[in-house]
């Protein structure tokens, strides 16, 4: 990395916790200042030291207060990028009252949410934002906010999510333009879940049916785009920076599904963005924006920004910053702590040794001399009465079989006339394996057997689909579409 550049990395790496390789090496892999990671699936119980305290990073999560191992974001910092304050949310609402080092700026009260409706948009863990200061090429001192998101998706099977999205989008809209009226650069970095237009996507429907869906309108007002013969911005306040780098760039997405392996033929949609104000790439801070499709590991590939700028990193990390959490902070316990300790655990053993000696005085007592006039005859009589009560009752009761029980047995099966042919015909089944696959219509060549997860009345069911991964049907090398049901619950 340039000293006089900021690289900023945004990637949905889908499951913090699902990957082999260590998380170091995958921060130090992207070379980047700033990287905001999404979807990633933990709550703070799960979380420890590998992946908060990474060395040379400061970490700031955000977790899902209603699902456990859904959704959550988290940013991690360079220690040479440490941000001057960092907050949780978008509504200001999961913050601290006492807390004076968070971004701030909320925007004016909308009469259109209650509290518990902002809490609830803020309470799946899906925003966290980071407030750097930086100094530009014209030796400038500015703040710039990163604002680290993962929208929500819109299930067409629940109308209220649709309605949930479009209200965080709205959220997320009023604050970015409330930190832009304090005088801070904002940075929207994260999985949007629209591709806006149809370049965006590898198979889109009718363009007019396409543009006209709630998400994609939403957009179309946010955004800004350059018109006249000024050539100046005009619309939103935000610019998609990877489309003003690369306005006519096709098949550029950033999703594909791994279920049908469309990676391999680039059958996909660009869901993931870093938004801009328009003076960050007006003034040319933003010097590029690009798509790290070479690295794989998700269903995501990495986006990436330059800024022709520095952080001036601050000396102390904000309140928020992970590293402050009890369970990470390392209060170191003084000496006389330990030294009180061993002390208290003597005494208190001295106290059970000397409990335990009374209570065996007194057992002794209760026991009379023998008939020698000594007191250890009856302690063995005793000892040793326990000892065949105690194995008498650790004997089984069962008598044991003679071996002319077994030759019965035998004689019993041999004169069954209906003998049980199941436990054979299962074995036969597990010796011999499945019929082979159905050749797929397309290619000729063996389908793969896939299982229905989805609720419905087929869930469960097992069908067959050609093997090749998913792709545009001009594409020889991608799926045939062959289908066919397991017939009779039973594998061909």
């Amino acid at each position: 990395m340039a000293s006089n550049t900021i690289n900023i990395v945004s990637w949905n790496i889908n499951g913090l916790r699902a990957t082999k390789t260590p998380l170091k090496s995958i921060l130090d892999t992207l070379e980047a200042d700033i990287i905001c990671l999404q979807e990633t699936k933990t709550t703070r119980d799960n979380i420890d030291e590998t992946l908060a305290n990474i060395d040379g990073y400061n970490s700031y999560f955000s977790f899902s207060r209603k699902r456990s191992g859904y959704s959550g974001v988290v940013t991690y910092c360079r220690n040479c990028a440490i941000p001057e304050t960092a907050e949780e949310g978008l509504t200001g609402l999961l913050s601290p009252d006492a807390s004076t080092d968070v971004v701030g700026h909320y925007g004016e009260p909308c009469d259109d949410f209650t509290t518990d409706r902002l809490l609830s948009l803020d309470g799946e863990g899906r925003a966290i934002l980071t407030k750097h200061v930086i100094r530009t090429e014209a030796e400038e001192t500015a703040h710039l906010t990163v604002i680290n998101v993962y929208c929500p998706r819109a299930d067409p099977e629940k109308p209220e999510r649709l309605e949930f999205k479009l209200d965080f989008y709205r959220v997320l809209q009023m604050r970015a333009e409330a930190i832009l009226a304090s005088g801070s650069h904002v940075l929207i970095v994260g999985d949007i879940n629209v591709s806006h237009k149809p370049i965006d996507h590898c198979d889109p429907d009718n363009e007019e049916i396409f543009c006209n869906t709630p998400s994609r309108i939403f957009f179309d007002q946010f955004l800004a785009s350059k018109a006249g013969d000024n050539n100046e911005f005009g619309g939103g306040k935000f610019v998609d920076t990877f489309r003003y780098f690369h306005p006519t760039r096709t098949e550029a997405f950033t999703c594909w599904r791994t279920d049908t392996r469309a990676r391999q033929t680039n059958y996909g949609t660009r869901l993931d963005y870093i938004f801009s104000n328009t003076e960050l790439v007006d003034r040319s801070v933003l010097t590029d924006s690009d798509i790290l499709s070479q690295i794989g590991g998700s269903d995501h590939c990495p986006v990436k920004a330059v800024l022709n700028c520095v952080i001036i990193s601050t000396k102390k990390c904000p309140s928020f910053c992970t590293k402050y959490w009890p369970e990470f902070a390392g209060r170191q316990t003084k000496l006389i702590s330990y030294l009180n300790f061993e002390k208290n655990e003597n005494k208190n053993v001295e106290n059970e040794s000397k409990t335990r000696t009374e209570e065996r005085l007194k057992n002794t007592e209760s026991i009379p001399k023998g008939e020698d006039g000594n007191l250890s005859t009856n302690l063995v009589k005793k000892r040793k009465s326990l000892y065949d009560e105690n194995e008498a009752a650790q004997k089984p009761s069962v008598k044991q079989r003679t071996l002319t029980d077994f030759f019965k047995n035998t004689t019993q099966i041999a004169e069954d006339p209906k003998p049980n042919l199941k436990p054979v015909n299962a074995w036969k089944e597990i010796l011999t394996g499945p019929k082979p696959a159905p050749l797929c219509n397309g290619h000729k060549e063996p389908s793969v057997l896939r299982t229905v997860k989805k609720p419905g009345p087929n869930m469960g069911r097992d069908f067959y689909v050609c093997a090749r991964p998913q792709g545009l049907a001009l594409n020889p090398n991608s799926s045939c579409n062959f289908f066919k049901w397991v017939s009779n619950g039973k594998k061909c």
